[in-house]
């Protein structure tokens, strides 16, 4: 049985994958990694579980269900890896932003989604060892509750050939539902209301699972296996 964390791991040690190359980065890393888990543990609540399910090393495909603009953050937080990010090429117009966001490992593409740009982009950062994370639904939910998966997906998987990471966020919709004009926390010494995070790592999936299935079933196991995962978040969310 998985542990259930009241606040986040500890900052996950440097990687052997290449990701971390210089002191400075490490400790800036470090310095992002607390600023951050003090922040959504004190401001939303969050806790996590399921990080001993993921590989220390090697290529890792990470699918989570995506509820909020909020999700990349708690996702890392309970990753015990440092994970590449896809992002939209026009948040990096900004020299400063994208300065920042490529500091945390944000990758950039021309669309959300699992689109062939961005499968390009995601089997370069595997075939380097990293840890990728994709939000196969291909755009924030409008009503909380997961959307049919992109099929491009399904093309990923094929060609990944690295093992996958079912990840489930739960309360980010309530925290900051797709047209809120900002995020409302739930903070740790309040009440417990709606806008509690929390974030469950799955079990990894061997790739050679789907080998032999259609598109339709890759779909609906991966889907389901998302959701199982975001179910037990959903649990794990202090009430």
């Amino acid at each position: 049985m998985n542990q259930l964390n009241a606040a986040p791991p500890s900052a996950p040690a440097p990687e052997q994958d290449g990701i971390v190359n210089s002191l400075g980065a490490r400790l800036w890393h470090k310095f992002c990694y607390i600023l951050q888990a003090h922040l959504f543990t004190l401001g939303f609540s969050l806790r996590t579980e399921g990080g001993r399910h993921v590989p220390r090393s090697g290529p890792v495909l990470v699918v989570a269900n995506h509820q909020s603009f909020l999700d990349p953050v708690p996702i890392g937080l309970a990753f015990p890896r440092r994970l590449i990010y896809l992002a939209r090429k026009t948040l990096f117009r900004n020299p400063v932003f994208s300065w920042l966001i490529r500091s945390l490992n944000a990758v950039p593409i021309d669309q959300e989604g699992v689109g062939k740009e961005g499968i390009r982009t995601i089997l370069d950062q595997l075939k380097l060892g990293k840890a990728v994370l994709v939000f196969p639904e291909g755009e924030r939910t409008l009503t909380g509750r997961m959307n049919p998966l992109k099929p491009g997906v399904h093309l990923l998987i094929k060609k990944a050939h690295a093992p996958i990471i079912p990840i489930g966020i739960a309360g980010a919709y309530d925290a900051w539902p797709r047209g809120g004009a900002c995020p409302v926390p739930a903070p740790v010494f309040w009440p417990a209301w709606k806008g509690t995070i929390a974030v469950s790592v799955g079990a990894a999936i061997d790739p050679t699972r789907f080998a032999n299935m259609s598109r339709e079933q890759v779909l609906d196991e991966l889907f389901h296996a998302i959701a199982e995962v975001q179910q037990r978040a959903e649990k794990l969310r202090r009430q």
